[in-house]
């Protein structure tokens, strides 16, 4: 595939890129150099490579949910600033 001066164009309109006459050519061979790289690529029979989606297999790697701490009411309200019985005491936020 041919890399035009309105495709240069039409990719910088959607970057939303302004670039010069230079850039617009370096952008232009560097573009050709990638679609001939990809079209080599296209030459490599694959047809005993297996698809795959991930390069190493995955597995699950969650746990269990397992209740380890329990009711520790009284624990975790020995840190509060204000409490009143079992609840924390917190201020208004609207009236």
């Amino acid at each position: 595939m041919q890399i035009t001066d309105e495709t240069i164009d039409y990719v910088g309109i959607l970057a939303k890129l302004s670039l010069s006459e230079e850039e617009k050519q370096t952008a232009k061979k560097d573009m050709s150099d990638m679609l001939d790289y990809v079209n080599k690529l296209n030459e490599l029979d694959v047809s005993d490579v297996e698809p795959m989606s991930h390069t190493f297999p995955v597995s699950n790697v969650m746990r269990e949910d397992e209740v380890t701490n329990g009711d520790d009411r009284e624990a975790m309200l020995c840190n509060a600033p204000e409490k009143s019985e079992d609840s924390y005491i917190v201020p208004k936020t609207f009236d």
